[in-house]
């Protein structure tokens, strides 16, 4: 809906500088713990999607195999195929899935191409990268083109639960409801900044409105602590509709939480 999603990286990179290491929630300084790097951009080409995909599936496999966890940032959430496929060839198998996203991003095409932000997690179903049996969508909420994209949706095996269920019942419960499903095995967490409402994260492609709160992401974020992370990402964070840079700043927060409670798995 709106282009822009390129310069997310660039925009959490500049912002990121005014975090501090420890996080007071979780009592834990994860640089203290982990061995942190930057590897800079990943090599890519920006005119040719499947191309794009290809180059990050090995890029990300490569570190994943090295036992490092990637968190990568986009771009917008056609990225996620790529991080998905590198995961799975690093690992060996299909992974449990948690989506933090306003949109289901099952559709079979948009705009008659497979491979598109609202295409990805369908082709990563259809590739054996996601197993949708261990796999659950929370923030969903807005209209939809019909009935038929929800059906299709519970056809792949995902569990939703909606914006509104957020609001209603305590984070505690939603936290405990990822845990339920996805225990026991590895899991990749794909989060797309327009989970959040505009009025927290203008700086996105596709907003909608009713989402949630800042302080209701990172608490889902925290909320994931004691799973089997593999892997996650922070996508859609386009600078040129921000405002006062509030979007790529909860954006590098999330990845400090992401990094947070990886690190309350380590010694």
């Amino acid at each position: 809906f709106r282009p822009g999603a390129r310069f997310g990286p660039r925009g959490i990179r500049d912002i990121s500088s005014l975090l501090r290491p420890y996080n007071r929630v979780l009592g834990v300084d994860p640089f203290t713990r982990l061995q942190v790097a930057d590897l800079g951009d990943l090599r890519i080409n920006p005119l040719d999607t499947l191309a794009t995909l290809d180059a990050i599936k090995e890029q990300i496999a490569g570190i994943a195999a090295a036992g490092a966890i990637p968190l990568s940032v986009g771009g917008d959430h056609t990225i996620g195929l790529g991080t998905l496929r590198g995961v799975r060839a690093a690992h060996g198998r299909a992974v449990g899935l948690v989506q933090i996203d306003a949109h289901l991003d099952t559709w079979d095409s948009y705009f008659g191409s497979r491979y598109t932000h609202g295409t990805f997690l369908r082709r990563a179903v259809e590739e054996g990268l996601v197993d949708g049996g261990r796999s659950m969508q929370v923030g969903i909420r807005g209209p939809l083109f019909g009935p038929d994209d929800w059906v299709r949706n519970a056809d792949l095996g995902f569990e939703v639960i909606p914006a509104e269920d957020v609001h209603d019942r305590p984070l505690s419960e939603t936290a405990a409801r990822i845990k339920g499903r996805l225990g026991g095995g590895p899991v990749y967490v794909t989060l797309d900044i327009d989970s959040v409402d505009p009025a927290f994260a203008p700086g996105t492609g596709t907003p909608e409105v009713g989402g949630l709160t800042s302080l209701q992401a990172i608490r889902l974020v925290q909320g994931l602590a004691g799973l089997n992370l593999v892997g996650m990402e922070i996508v859609e964070v386009a600078p040129a509709y921000d405002s006062g840079q509030v979007t790529a700043l909860l954006a590098a927060r999330l990845l400090h939480e992401f990094l947070s409670v990886i690190a309350l798995s380590k010694p």
